[in-house]
């Protein structure tokens, strides 16, 4: 690996982690982006969550960005991570890392199980198949037949079974140095997936199927490969979400959960070293942000036919969306790599029936 190779892989985004990781340590404020100094429990607890979703972001865009998956049942398995961990922590009276290693441990098997089944089909009957499994997750959820879940009334953490570290307002800063390790853990071992042999295959299988059944190899073998990183990180990914929420709610088992992800991935740019990363903290910032602007006195005192639409932080979010497609098609990350693959081209090959065939270029080389 050369020098420079070396350091946008490795060093650039190392440093960048070690400077986010000082961020409790401001103290002062910045106007218009947060209403409160940035080391105060509020505003880390906003950072920590654009962190989250930042990272869970980039566990879809593995299957999606870099192997030309598109799964519309990717809340499953942060979903798993979420209510397994508390249901055993909880509901099973187990220890935190006991509860934890099982969590992850059960995720591992069901997205090998899945994910087999699953793959056994490509294209929007892949994404039909995923999404009908997510969607038998969120009615057992719902349901609770073993009275696990708690159903509509979400399950909350028993804090005395949690690391003391994490629980209360005077550690969210722990909460936020959690988040920021779960997205560089995330970030790393997607870098060294998709920088590794198989992960040339992903991308690759991504480009053209057919042309790697041609030469011999077999690619659902290396797609259940990614199905399985990207789920696994994903519950993970859930735990931390669990210890941030204090508790579990049927929210991060809807289908829709998946399709804010995919947008966020969209948002920053498909299949780049960053892009998902800046999708999901962009998302995640302005869908706070834009619900506190929208109950503001300045939006209430507009005449109806404006207040009512700046009032839905939805519409604003489409908004903002449309504009972004329209002049950013290659997602935040397409500031930096002019010509390369969108994220919304890769929505469409991904659709196409067989699958990824025809499939996009290599992925966005962004910084």
């Amino acid at each position: 690996m050369s020098r420079r190779r070396l350091i946008a892989d490795w060093i650039w985004p190392l440093v960048v982690f070690v400077l986010l990781a000082l961020v409790p340590a401001l103290h002062f404020s910045i106007p218009k982006l947060f209403d409160q100094p940035v080391s105060s429990p509020g505003t880390l607890a906003l950072l920590a969550s654009c962190l989250v979703f930042g990272g869970l972001a980039l566990t879809y865009d593995v299957q999606f960005g870099f192997t030309g998956l598109m799964s519309f049942g990717h809340a499953l398995y942060v979903a798993l991570g979420v209510y397994l961990s508390n249901i055993a922590i909880t509901d099973w009276h187990w220890s935190f890392w006991p509860s934890i290693l099982f969590t992850v441990g059960v995720s591992l098997v069901v997205a090998n199980v899945l994910g087999f089944v699953s793959l056994r089909v490509t294209g929007i009957a892949f994404a039909m198949v995923t999404l009908a499994f997510a969607q038998a997750g969120a009615v057992l959820a719902l349901k609770d037949p073993h009275h696990w879940t708690h159903g509509e009334e979400g399950l909350g953490a028993d804090y005395t079974k949690l690391p003391h570290v994490f629980v209360g307002i005077v550690n969210t800063k722990n909460l936020y140095w959690l988040a920021l390790a779960f997205l560089a853990f995330v970030f790393f071992v997607v870098r060294w997936a998709v920088e590794s042999s198989p992960g040339r295959v992903w991308q690759a299988i991504r480009e053209n199927e057919q042309r790697v059944e041609v030469l011999g190899m077999r690619p659902r073998t290396y797609k259940l490969q990614s199905f399985v990183l990207s789920s696994t990180l994903a519950a993970i990914g859930g735990i931390v979400y669990m210890l941030l929420y204090n508790g579990s709610t049927l929210g991060v088992t809807q289908p829709t959960f998946t399709l804010t992800l995919l947008l966020m991935v969209v948002i920053g740019g498909a299949g780049s070293r960053w892009g998902a990363v800046l999708g999901g903290i962009l998302y995640t910032y302005l869908n706070d942000r834009l619900t506190a602007i929208g109950s503001s006195s300045a939006v209430g005192g507009l005449p109806h036919v404006l207040r009512t639409p700046l009032e839905q932080p939805l519409f604003l979010l489409g908004v903002i969306f449309i504009l972004i497609v329209v002049f950013l098609p290659g997602g935040l990350a397409g500031l930096v790599s002019r010509g390369r693959p969108t994220g919304l081209r890769r929505l469409e090959e991904a659709v196409r029936p067989g699958g990824s065939e025809g499939g996009a270029p290599e992925p966005q080389e962004t910084a």
